[in-house]
């Protein structure tokens, strides 16, 4: 892990010098992003199975980033994460995702990936609020994980994405009902080397970094409609 954060905090130096010539011009304004709040209570709901949300804390995304609604009682949280969730380093193609203010990815973290992982995403969203472009976004990531602002991912953890209302960016739109396997430093060999937008589990983001993601869709017919918050 040494030699990983040493290499992160080179490619923050990297990246420093090609983000101070980009400008943080290109998204649409904040209130694109912004939903309605019962709307997103409702969206955020459907994550999950109902028995998980019944008792996760829901989060919502206000002007000052997410804020938390409602507290729960069993460690799931659960909330609409946006287009500034998209993969830091790879597939490189999927980062101009931050400027898609239609994304809407419902998500509820397990007890661990709350502590660990969810960080990590509301930092990459108050940058992407902040107006950083996907570079500086990168630069900012690998200098608070190397420099300890960010949890350590030391073990796999687990998120539900089951909701029949995810969009999750164009040529992806609804797909499965998935599982998100947070991974630290798996590649994609790790789960048998299954074509990416597949049917198979599959490596979907950042490969052999900390952030890995490992996605593995579920039935169809599994995909939850509806205020499953309720």
């Amino acid at each position: 892990m040494t030699t990983f954060v040493t290499r992160l905090l080179t490619a923050a130096t990297v990246l420093a010098g090609s983000a101070s010539a980009q400008t943080t011009g290109g998204y649409p304004p904040l209130r694109d992003y912004l939903m309605p709040r019962d709307v997103e209570v409702a969206m955020a709901g459907t994550a999950a199975p109902p028995n998980v949300v019944a008792g996760a804390t829901i989060k919502v995304l206000t002007t000052a980033g997410y804020q938390v609604v409602r507290q729960g009682r069993n460690g799931f949280v659960c909330e609409v994460m946006r287009g500034w969730s998209a993969p830091t380093y790879t597939p490189r193609q999927f980062r101009g995702f931050v400027y898609d203010a239609k994304i809407r990815a419902p998500i509820c973290f397990d007890p661990v990936a709350s502590r660990t992982v969810l960080p990590y995403y509301e930092l990459r969203s108050r940058l992407g609020m902040g107006g950083k472009a996907p570079d500086q976004i990168a630069e900012a990531v690998a200098a608070a994980y190397a420099e300890g602002r960010l949890p350590k991912r030391d073990g796999v953890s687990f998120a539900y994405m089951w909701s029949a209302g995810q969009y999750l960016g164009e040529g992806i739109g609804h797909w499965h009902p998935h599982m998100m396997v947070f991974a630290p430093y798996y590649d994609n060999t790790m789960v048998g080397g299954n074509e990416f937008g597949s049917s198979f589990p599959q490596l979907s983001d950042d490969a052999g970094t900390p952030f890995a993601v490992v996605v593995i869709p579920v039935d169809p017919s599994l995909a939850l409609q509806g205020n499953a918050s309720q």
